[in-house]
C-alpha cells in the first residue's frame, strides 16, 4: 500500500517536472559516460587478455645482427625462461596490385609444418603454408583487407635484391600485430605496411641465414623476474649483434592498444566524475528550493508525529527517483554507445573475437554511483529540513535584511532604470544565491570547453607533425647504412627535388640506474624537410658534441641540460660514450635522441655513413619515383606523407574525435539542463513578487525582464568561469595523457570558448523564451494566495 509521504513524492515530482527532467538529463548523461567508456574498456581488456592467453603471446622480444642456432638452446636454458622460439625477421619493398606507392612488408618465418607456437596465427581464410613452396605467404588481414587481396593473389617483393613473386594463401591474424605499425612509425597505415609469415627454410635460404637467426622471442615461468631474464638474454646476444631485448610493456602493437586502454579508464573516471558533480550540484539547488517552500509542511508533518528520518527519507526518496530515472535512461543510451565505440576499436585493432562485454556490475556501478552523487548533493538541504523546529517550520522564511549594496554606495545605480535596479539589489541582496547559480552555470561551460579541447590538442599535433617536424614528401630507409656518396646517387632519382640524408642508429641511453633503448638521429645542419623544433615552432639548433632530448626522454631518464648521458650503440662495434645532454626539445611524439649528423659520425668513429633520407618530390613525376623505389634492393621501407596524414586522420583523430563528440553532446545538453534549471527556480522563487509586480501595473514585458535580465546577468558572469574551470580540466587532462608514445598538447583555440558561449547563451535563450512564457501565464490570484 503507497503511503501518504509517497503519495507526496509523486506530487513533487510532478509539480517540479521541469527542473526534475533537467536534473535526470543531467544524470543520464554521466551514467551514459560510465556505462559507454566502462563497457569499451571492458570489451578491450577482455578481449586482449583472452587473445594473448590463448594465442600464446611472448613475454621477451629481441633482435640481433646474426647468431647460429645452436644458441637457441642456451636461449631456452636461461633462469625462468618457459619457452623461447628463435625466427628470421626482414623487412622488404613490395609492389602491390593497384597500389602506386611502394609498400613495406615485413617477413616473418614460422615453421612449415604448423605446430603450436609463440604468436600464433588465427588463419581467418585460406589454409597454412605447404612444405616445399618458397613463394607462400600468409598475409595479415589489416594489410589485405585495405589492399582488398584475396587467398591466391600474388605480390612482388624484393628479396634479398633479387624480385621474386609471391603468392598468398591464408590471411591471419597475431597477438604480436594487434595494432600493425612498421618500426618507427607513430601511426598505421594498413594499405602500405604489412605482415607476411613465410616458410622458415625458404626465408633463411632467400637470405642467406641457414642455421641461423635474427630474432627471438621468449615466454617466461610464472614469477619470473623479466628484467633479470632481458639482462641475461643481453648478455648472450652482445656478441652476436643484439639490439637489446625489450618486455611485453614496451613491444610496439601493445603499448599503443593498453596506452588506448589505460586512457579509457581516465576518461571512465573523470568525465562521468564532472558530470554527476553537475547532477549533484543541481539537485542541491532544486531540493533546497523545495524545502523552504514547504517549510510549512514539513512544521505540519513533524506536529503529527512524523520523526527527522521519516522527513530525511521522504526527501531522500525524492531525489533517488530522479537519479534513478536518469540512470536506467542513461544506462541504456550507454550500452548502445557502448557497442558503437567497441565496434571502432575493432576497425584498428585487430582481435579473432571482440566480445563486447556488459556485465551487471557495469550498470550497478553506474546506478550506485549516480544515486550515491544525488543524495551527497541533497545532503545539506536534507539536514536542514529534519532540524527545522515544528513551530519554526510552519512560519514562513523570514525576509531578506535589504540594506544598500557596494555597487549601489558607488552610484552605479544612477545610470539604471527601473528594472536595472531591481535585478541590481536582488543580486546584491543575494549574493550567495547568485554565487551559486553562476557557478552551476559555469561548469556547465567548462564542460564543453573541456569537450572541444580533445579536438583542438590533437589538430595541433597533426598541424606539429605533418606541417612544422615532417615536412618530406617521402621517406626511405636502408636495409643497412650506405657510404656517403648515396646522398648524390638520390639526387638524381626521378622527381626528386631535394634529398636530405640522416643517420640513425639504436642506442641504449643510460643515466644512473635508469635506461631507455631508443634511437639516435643525425641529422644535417642545414635540413629543411625533417627539423628539430619545440611545439611552439621554434627551430632548435643541433648539438655537434652533446644530444638534444626529447622532454619526456629525459624526463623518463631523470635528466637536466648540463648532466652527462652514457650511450651504448647497440650496432657496429657497439661502443660506450658519455655525452653531456645539451638541451631538452618539446615534442609531442615519441621519444627521441638528436645530434648534428657530423658530431654523430665523430662519436661512432665512422665516415659520413647514411640510414636513410627524407625527399622534396615533384608531384607529376612521383609515380614514376616509386616504381624506382619498388625495385631498389638496398631500400627496406618507404613512407610517403600524404598517407601518413590521411592514416592519422582515421584512427588517432578519429578515435579521439568520436569519444570527443558524444562527450562535446552531452555537455550541450548538460549546459541546457543547468541554463534552463536555474531558470525555472528563479521564477518559482520570485513568482510572488512578480505576480505584485503585475498587479501594481508593470506591463507583462516589463515583469519578464526584471526576471531574464537578472538570469543574463549570471549567465555573463559565468562565462569566465566556465572559462577557468576548462581550463584547468584540460590541463589535468593533459597530465593523465602524458604517455611515451604521444602526449596531447596543451591547446584552447579561441573557437572552443567561442562555441562554448554561442551553446550556453543559446541554452540561456530557448530558457528565456519557456520561462517568458510560464511568466505570461502567471495566475496572479493563487500566485498571491501562496504563502498566505
Amino acid at each position: 500500500m503507497v503511503s501518504v509521504l509517497d503519495r507526496k513524492v509523486l506530487r513533487d515530482l510532478w509539480h517540479l517536472r521541469g527542473q526534475m527532467a533537467a536534473v535526470a538529463l543531467i544524470v543520464a548523461c554521466g551514467v551514459a559516460s560510465i556505462v559507454t567508456i566502462r563497457t569499451a574498456y571492458d570489451s578491450l581488456r577482455g578481449s586482449l587478455d583472452a587473445y594473448y592467453r590463448d594465442y600464446r603471446f611472448a613475454d621477451v622480444f629481441a633482435s640481433l645482427r646474426r647468431a647460429p642456432n645452436t644458441i637457441a638452446a642456451r636461449i631456452a636454458a636461461l633462469p625462468g625462461v618457459a619457452a623461447a622460439q628463435t625466427r628470421v625477421v626482414v623487412h622488404v619493398t613490395l609492389a602491390v596490385p593497384g597500389l602506386a606507392e611502394p609498400a613495406t612488408g615485413r617477413l616473418v618465418s614460422i615453421p612449415e609444418q604448423r605446430t603450436p607456437m609463440l604468436n600464433d596465427l588465427h588463419l581467418r581464410q585460406g589454409r597454412y603454408l605447404a612444405a616445399g613452396q618458397p613463394d607462400e605467404v600468409i598475409a595479415s588481414e589489416q594489410f589485405a583487407q585495405a589492399n582488398a587481396l584475396r587467398v591466391g593473389d600474388t605480390l612482388g617483393a624484393i628479396i634479398n635484391g633479387r624480385w621474386q613473386q609471391l603468392r598468398i594463401v591464408g590471411i591471419a591474424l597475431s597477438p604480436e600485430f594487434v595494432y600493425q605499425i612498421g618500426p618507427g612509425w607513430f601511426f598505421p597505415d594498413d594499405r602500405r605496411y604489412g605482415v607476411f609469415w613465410m616458410g622458415h627454410e625458404a626465408l633463411t635460404t632467400a637470405f642467406d641465414m641457414q642455421g641461423a637467426f635474427n630474432d627471438v622471442t621468449m615466454r617466461l615461468a610464472p614469477g619470473a623476474d623479466e628484467r633479470e631474464a632481458r639482462a641475461a638474454l643481453d648478455r648472450l646476444l652482445a656478441p652476436y649483434g643484439g639490439l637489446g631485448a625489450i618486455g611485453r610493456a614496451d613491444h610496439q602493437s601493445n603499448r599503443f592498444i593498453t596506452d588506448e586502454i589505460s586512457q579509457l579508464r581516465v576518461s571512465g573516471a573523470i568525465v562521468p566524475a564532472i558530470f554527476l558533480g553537475v547532477a549533484a550540484f543541481l539537485v542541491h539547488i532544486v531540493l533546497a528550493r523545495l524545502v523552504a517552500t514547504q517549510r510549512p509542511q514539513i512544521g505540519v508533518l513533524k506536529a503529527f508525529g512524523r520523526s527527522n528520518g521519516d522527513v530525511g527519507l521522504h526527501y531522500a526518496k525524492l531525489v533517488v527517483g530522479v537519479e534513478l530515472l536518469g540512470a536506467a535512461v542513461g544506462a541504456a543510451f550507454g550500452l548502445w554507445l557502448g557497442g558503437r565505440l567497441t565496434a571502432l576499436y575493432a576497425a584498428y585493432y585487430r582481435f579473432p573475437v571482440l566480445q563486447f562485454t556488459a556485465g551487471w556490475g557495469v550498470l550497478g556501478l553506474a546506478t550506485f554511483v549516480s544515486a550515491g552523487s544525488g543524495l551527497l548533493g541533497a545532503l545539506s538541504a536534507v539536514r536542514r529540513a529534519v532540524r527545522l523546529p515544528p513551530a519554526e517550520a510552519m512560519r514562513p522564511e523570514p525576509p531578506p535584511r535589504y540594506r544598500r549594496g557596494m555597487l549601489e554606495a558607488l552610484g552605479v545605480h544612477r545610470v539604471l532604470g527601473p528594472v536595472g535596479r531591481m535585478v541590481l539589489r536582488t543580486l546584491e541582496r543575494r549574493p550567495g544565491r547568485a554565487l551559486v547559480t553562476a557557478t552551476g552555470i559555469g561548469l556547465a561551460c567548462g564542460i564543453i570547453v573541456l569537450g572541444r579541447f580533445t579536438l583542438d590538442s590533437v589538430e595541433a599535433l597533426a598541424d606539429f607533425e605533418f606541417n612544422v617536424r615532417e615536412r618530406q614528401a617521402v621517406s626511405i630507409n636502408f636495409t643497412d647504412p650506405r657510404p656517403a656518396r648515396v646522398r648524390y646517387e638520390l639526387r638524381h632519382l626521378p622527381g626528386v627535388l631535394r634529398a636530405e640524408p640522416y643517420r640513425g642508429v639504436a642506442a641504449r641511453l643510460v643515466a644512473g640506474h635508469r635506461s631507455r633503448r631508443t634511437a639516435i638521429l643525425g641529422l644535417e645542419p642545414d635540413a629543411e624537410l625533417r627539423q628539430v623544433a619545440d611545439f611552439d615552432g621554434r627551430h632548435r639548433p643541433l648539438p655537434t658534441d652533446g644530444v638534444l632530448l626529447t622532454d619526456k626522454l629525459a624526463q623518463v631518464l631523470g635528466v637536466v641540460p648540463g648532466d652527462a648521458l652514457t650511450i651504448e650503440v647497440l650496432e657496429g662495434e657497439r661502443p660506450t660514450r658519455v655525452v653531456p645532454v645539451v638541451g631538452l626539445v618539446k615534442e609531442p611524439i615519441g621519444m627521441l635522441a638528436y645530434m648534428d649528423a657530423g658530431g654523430l659520425h665523430r662519436l661512432l668513429r665512422e665516415g659520413g655513413t647514411v640510414s636513410g633520407a627524407a625527399l622534396s618530390v615533384d608531384r607529376r613525376e612521383a609515380t614514376a619515383l616509386y616504381e624506382v623505389l619498388k625495385r631498389m634492393p638496398a631500400v627496406s621501407g618507404v613512407s610517403i606523407r600524404e598517407p601518413t596524414v590521411q592514416s592519422f586522420e582515421q584512427t588517432l583523430a578519429r578515435s579521439h574525435g568520436m569519444i570527443t563528440t558524444y562527450i562535446v553532446g552531452f555537455a550541450v545538453l548538460i549546459a541546457f539542463g543547468v541554463v534552463y534549471n536555474t531558470a525555472r527556480i528563479a521564477l518559482s522563487e520570485r513568482a510572488r513578487e512578480l505576480a505584485s509586480l503585475r498587479v501594481l501595473g508593470f506591463t507583462r514585458a516589463e515583469t519578464s525582464r526584471i526576471l531574464l535580465d537578472e538570469q543574463a546577468v549570471l549567465v555573463l558572469a559565468a562565462l569566465p568561469l566556465g572559462f577557468a574551470w576548462g581550463y584547468g580540466g584540460a590541463a589535468l587532462l593533459v597530465l593523465a595523457f602524458d604517455t611515451e608514445l604521444y602526449r596531447l598538447p596543451f591547446v584552447l583555440h579561441p573557437g572552443t570558448y567561442g562555441y562554448a558561449v554561442l551553446v550556453i547563451l543559446l541554452a540561456a535563450v530557448v530558457s528565456a523564451l519557456i520561462v517568458r512564457r510560464r511568466i505570461d501565464r502567471l495566475d496572479l490570484v493563487a500566485v498571491l494566495k501562496t504563502g498566505d
